[in-house]
C-alpha cells in the first residue's frame, strides 16, 4: 500500500462512529489510498497542523456532549489562544452522528465543523448529520454524503494510474494473520494482561485490575418486573481512587454456551491456540489479546458475537461467502437498496452477530479464521456510576446495575451483555474476579463547605447521588436534597432505610415520587414544582447547585421544563429570561447532567 496520505479521526461512545471511520479506511483501500484511522484522543493533536487532509467522525452523546475518546481532544481545540490560521493548510470534513429525539441532535459535529473553520481549515463539504431516528438510521444522510466525498477526495489525491480499484466483492487482505500452534508453547501462561496489587500505574482498558466480587444482591421486590443488583468489589491494593461522581469501567465476557455454539458454527476448535501476526506496518496487536492466544480466550472475552450486526458485518460477510443463495443474501443485507430490508431482519429485532451466523451456517463453516478480527468488533466496556463514597467506604467499590432484558419477535429474550454477566457471576459460589477501572465522571461537587447540592436521580439514576451523599456526609457537609423516583415504595425504592437515617440526623431532605402509587403517574419534575419556592429559593439565593441524572430520553427535558416553570411562578422571571438563567446555571457548572441512553 502507498504511504498514508490523510486521515480519518473519530470519536466514538458505542462504536457507530468508528464502525464508519473503519468503513471510510477501507473504502480507501479499495480506491487504493493510504489512510490512517485513529481514536481523537490516541493522536497527538498537536500534529494536526501538519495535515492536509482530515476527516473527523463524531457522536454526540447525552444532551450534547462530545464522547469520552475525544474530550482531551476537544478541550485543547476549544483552547481560546490557538490562532486563527492554525489549520490554514488543512482540508477537512466533518460527518456526524446523532439523534433527532434529542434537543441538541448533532451538536458536536455542527460545533467542530465551526470551530475548525475559525482555525483557518477549509470544508470540503457542509456538515453530514447522520440520524438514528431515521428508518434506514445514519446510513441514509452517510451514504449520500461519502459518494460526495470521494468525488472531492479523489480531486485532491488522484490514486496510482497503474492501480485499479479493487471491486467491491473481493475481501480485502485481512489485518492480522493467525499463526496456529501445534502444541502448547512450554513457558507463559495465558491471561488477560491486568494491573497487580501494589502496581505503580493505576489500572486502565490496557491493563484492568481484576477486582474480587464481594456481594451481589437484588435490591427489586420479587414481584417487580426489573432485576437490579447491588454489586460490591474488593480494590484493596489496586492503586484505584475515586470520588464522588466518577465512573467504573467494566469489561465483559460472552456466556459460556455461546462461546460453545460460535465454535461449533464456524468449526473451530476451543482450545486451539494461535499466536496473531498484524499484516500491515501501522497495525498493532490488541493488547486485551494474550500471545499465544486459545480461541475460547478470543471469543469469551473479545469478539462482541452478542451484538446486532452493522451493515459493514454484512459487507464482509458476503465477500467471504462461498454459498450462491446465502451470498446473494448478504449482498442485498449490503446494499443501499436493501436496507430496509436488513433493518426488518437484524436491527428491529435486535438479533445478534451470533443469531445471523447461525442462520447462515455455510457461510460461517467456511470463515477464514484470519478474518475473524475484521469481521466482528471488540466487546466495549460498559460504564456504571459508582455508588459509593471511599470515605464510607473504604477499599470498596459498589455499582447499581438494571439487568437488561426485553422481548422481540424473536423467541430468545434480548439480554444485556454486561449486565446480564454481571448478574449471573455469584461469589457465594467461589471467588470471581471483574476486569475493571476508574475514570472521572461528568459530575463534578462543590467543595465549599455551605453550599446546598439539589440532586435528581429517578431508577437507577440515583447511584452517584448515593455516592455523592456518602462523601458530602463524611465531610461534614449537610445541605443536601435529593429527589428520587421509582415506581412503587415497596418494590424499587433504593437505598430507602439509608436515606431514614440521614434524614433522621438532619444530613439529607429526601423527596420521593412513587409513579404508580396513585391514579395520576407522578414523577421527579412534578415534585420539584411542588417544591417550586424552595428549589428557587436555594438555587437564586443560597447558589445551590443542581444535579440530574438518568435515562437521556424525556427525562432530562421535562426536568429542565419544570426549572423553567419555577423561574417564572416562584422567580418572577419572563420565559427569555427563565431559558437565560438556565443557560447560566449550565455555564458555571450549577447544572450538571449525567444521562445514557
Amino acid at each position: 500500500m502507498p504511504n498514508p496520505q490523510f486521515l480519518v479521526l473519530f470519536g466514538s461512545q458505542t462504536g457507530t462512529a468508528q464502525d464508519v471511520s473503519e468503513r471510510l479506511g477501507r473504502e480507501a483501500r479499495r480506491r487504493r489510498l493510504g489512510c490512517r484511522v485513529q481514536a481523537l484522543d490516541s493522536y497527538p493533536v498537536v500534529n494536526l497542523i501538519n495535515e492536509p487532509l482530515v476527516i473527523f467522525v463524531c457522536a454526540t452523546t447525552g444532551q450534547g456532549d462530545p464522547p469520552d475518546n475525544m474530550k482531551n481532544f476537544w478541550r485543547f481545540i476549544f483552547r481560546k489562544k490557538l490562532p486563527t490560521t492554525a489549520l490554514c493548510q488543512m482540508e477537512f470534513a466533518v460527518l456526524g452522528l446523532g439523534d433527532s429525539s434529542y434537543t441538541k441532535f448533532n451538536f458536536v459535529a455542527k460545533k467542530l465543523h465551526r470551530r475548525l473553520l475559525q482555525l483557518g481549515g477549509s470544508a470540503l463539504l457542509p456538515v453530514c448529520l447522520g440520524d438514528d431516528q431515521h428508518e434506514l438510521g445514519p446510513d441514509a444522510a452517510v451514504d449520500p454524503w461519502l459518494r460526495d466525498l470521494w468525488d472531492r477526495v479523489l480531486g485532491l489525491l488522484p490514486p496510482p494510474p497503474d492501480l485499479a480499484e479493487i471491486p467491491p466483492g473481493v475481501p480485502l487482505p485481512s489485518k492480522f494473520t493467525l499463526l496456529f500452534l501445534q502444541e502448547a508453547p512450554s513457558t507463559g501462561s495465558e491471561g488477560q494482561r491486568v494491573a497487580h496489587p501494589g502496581s505503580q500505574e493505576p489500572p486502565s482498558e490496557s491493563k484492568p485490575f481484576l477486582a474480587p466480587m464481594i456481594s451481589n444482591q437484588r435490591v427489586t421486590g420479587p414481584s417487580h418486573f426489573q432485576d437490579v443488583r447491588l454489586i460490591e468489589f474488593d480494590i484493596s491494593g489496586s492503586g484505584i481512587s475515586f470520588a464522588a461522581g466518577d465512573v467504573v469501567l467494566i469489561q465483559p465476557s460472552n456466556s459460556a454456551a455461546h462461546v460453545q455454539q460460535f465454535c461449533q458454527v464456524l468449526g473451530l476448535d476451543p482450545e486451539q491456540l494461535f499466536t496473531l501476526q498484524p499484516q500491515e506496518p501501522d497495525v498493532s496487536c490488541p493488547t486485551r489479546l494474550p500471545q499465544p492466544c486459545s480461541m475460547r480466550h478470543l471469543v469469551s472475552h473479545y469478539l462482541d458475537i452478542a451484538s446486532v450486526p452493522r451493515r459493514s458485518f454484512f459487507e464482509l460477510l458476503a465477500c467471504l461467502s462461498l454459498h450462491e443463495l446465502e451470498r446473494e443474501k448478504l449482498l442485498e443485507f449490503s446494499s443501499a437498496q436493501g436496507q430496509e430490508e436488513l433493518f426488518e431482519y437484524c436491527n428491529r429485532p435486535r438479533r445478534t452477530i451470533l443469531e445471523v451466523l447461525c442462520d447462515f451456517p455455510h457461510t460461517a463453516a467456511a470463515i477464514p479464521p484470519d478474518y475473524l478480527l475484521d469481521l466482528i468488533p471488540a466487546i466495549r466496556p460498559r460504564a456504571f456510576s459508582i455508588a459509593s463514597s471511599m470515605l464510607a467506604h473504604p477499599s470498596r467499590l459498589q455499582i447499581l446495575v438494571a439487568v437488561v432484558q426485553f422481548q422481540t419477535r424473536l423467541k430468545e429474550p434480548r439480554r444485556g451483555l454486561c449486565s446480564s454477566w454481571l448478574a449471573s457471576l455469584d461469589p457465594g459460589q467461589g471467588p470471581v474476579r471483574v476486569p475493571l477501572w476508574v475514570r472521572p465522571g461528568s459530575l463534578a461537587f462543590p467543595e465549599t463547605p455551605d453550599t446546598p447540592v439539589i440532586m435528581v436521580g429517578p431508577g437507577t439514576g440515583v447511584a452517584p447521588f448515593r455516592a455523592a451523599i456518602q462523601e458530602r456526609v463524611a465531610q461534614g457537609q449537610t445541605r443536601n436534597f435529593l429527589f428520587f423516583g421509582c415506581r412503587w415504595r415497596d418494590q424499587d425504592f433504593y437505598w430507602e432505610a439509608e436515606w431514614q437515617e440521614l434524614e433522621t440526623r438532619d444530613c439529607l431532605t429526601l423527596v420521593p415520587a412513587f409513579s404508580r402509587e396513585q391514579e395520576q403517574k407522578v414523577y421527579v419534575q412534578h415534585r420539584l414544582r411542588e417544591l417550586g419556592s424552595l428549589v428557587w429559593e436555594l438555587l437564586d439565593r443560597q447558589g445551590a447547585y443542581f444535579y440530574l441524572a438518568g435515562n437521556a430520553k424525556s427525562m432530562p427535558a421535562d426536568v429542565s421544563e419544570a426549572l423553567m416553570s419555577i423561574f417564572q411562578e416562584n422567580g418572577g422571571l419572563c420565559s427569555p429570561d427563565a431559558a437565560a438563567y438556565l443557560a447560566r446555571l449550565q455555564r458555571t457548572q450549577r447544572f450538571q447532567t449525567e444521562t445514557w441512553a
